[in-house]
């Protein structure tokens, strides 16, 4: 059986990925839209790494022209699911840099990540929370 992390890393673990997928949580982007965004990416990086986003089912493109074949790309509802990871990725990152904790707008107290469960409408701790994965 593969573990979960295991697989996560197999998918958004290497140099560009999380970066391809953050410049498109933005909304759709052409091949050279995500060049320029992206910066310093090889295009055949960047060519390698929207292949195997598809393939894993995270992105998806949309043909914009046909002759010559030029794509569109965008995420698909399993790859927008990294919104909330990348965003902790940041703030974890932020802090090791000496940066600040992300705060409430409002009371300005600093924000704590919980689980949350909508049925019971309450926060619920590690030792509560079980992780079903199938084989």
């Amino acid at each position: 059986m593969t573990e979960p992390l295991d697989e996560a890393l197999r998918r958004i673990g290497d140099r560009w990925t999380l970066q391809v997928v953050d410049v498109l949580l933005e909304g759709p982007a052409r091949f050279g839209e995500l060049e320029s965004r992206l910066g310093t990416i090889a295009p055949n990086v960047l060519t390698k790494r929207l292949r195997s986003l598809e393939a894993d089912g995270l992105v998806r493109s949309t043909p914009y022209s046909t002759r010559p074949v030029r794509l569109a790309y965008e995420l698909t509802e399993a790859g927008a699911d990294l919104a909330t990871s990348l965003s902790v990725l940041r703030s974890w990152a932020s802090r090791q840099l000496g940066g600040d904790h992300r705060h409430h707008q409002r009371c300005g107290t600093e924000l704590e990540l919980r689980w949350w469960c909508p049925t019971c409408d309450r926060s619920v701790d590690d030792d509560e929370a079980t992780a079903d994965v199938e084989a």
